[in-house]
């Protein structure tokens, strides 16, 4: 990584909104460190496309967030960050008396136990700094709460207020902490829904369509460049959808 460059870490960066948003910030000339949980080969290459096209770095890590050791095992490769970007996130469908205790733990685990792990060990590296961004990657069901999602809406919503309130420790230490609240994105988590549910569903946005990934990652990097007095904020995103 250079020594002069700004860096940031974007977890779950191989494809839909994580991948825009490391695009974003390579092309603002950020050095960058991105994982994934099982697309190490996608994520490589996407790697050596940013490297090529933004003359950056850009580090590649394959493993899964919501577990501390490998989290641990990411940060002793990085000396240094100015932007935290927890984007890594799983959905379920489906009601809550037919989830089991095993997915509702693996979906906490992704959503909320990751982002714990990630700014657990990227505070210290900031605080050194006297200056660094956490953006977290949330929901309107986060705000809203979602028939048929209880435990994303769930796991949301303990992002939004672990942004908060985080947002609160961390500003003596001029370290801004902020989240965007998504509206339906036109990503692969998405693409559970059939047509019909889908249309369903864009007829009752108000925008008329689903969100871009490219308009999260604008908003993203828009985030890491504001004020350093704009902190606790939560951010939404969603076409006038709620």
């Amino acid at each position: 990584m250079s020594t002069c460059a700004k860096s940031a870490l974007i977890t779950g960066a191989s494809r839909g909104i994580g991948r825009a948003i490391a695009k974003a910030f390579a092309a603002a000339g950020y050095d960058l460190y991105l994982t994934c949980i099982r697309s190490e080969a996608l994520l490589q290459d996407y790697c050596r496309e940013l490297e090529e096209e933004y003359h950056i770095n850009a580090v590649d890590f394959c493993g899964d967030m919501g577990d501390f050791k490998t989290v641990q095992t990411l940060f002793a490769k990085i000396p240094r960050l100015d932007v935290l970007i927890n984007n890594a996130g799983i959905s379920h469908i489906g009601l809550l008396s037919d989830m089991t205790p095993q997915e509702w733990r693996r979906l906490m685990s992704t959503n909320l136990d990751a982002c714990f792990y990630t700014c657990k060990l990227a505070v210290p590296l900031m605080v050194h700094e006297k200056q660094g961004r956490i953006l977290n990657i949330s929901s309107i069901w986060g705000n809203a709460g979602a028939s048929m999602e209880v435990a994303y809406s769930a796991s949301k919503g303990a992002v939004n207020s672990l942004t908060k309130a985080l947002a609160k420790e961390l500003a003596p230490s001029n370290i801004q902490v902020n989240a965007i609240a998504c509206g339906v994105i036109d990503t692969d988590m998405n693409r559970c829904f059939s047509g019909e549910e889908m249309q369903a569903l864009i007829d009752e946005i108000p925008a008329d369509r689903l969100g871009r990934p490219q308009e999260v990652a604008d908003l993203a990097l828009q985030l890491a460049q504001a004020p350093s007095y704009m902190t606790g904020q939560i951010l939404t995103i969603d076409g006038g959808f709620l």
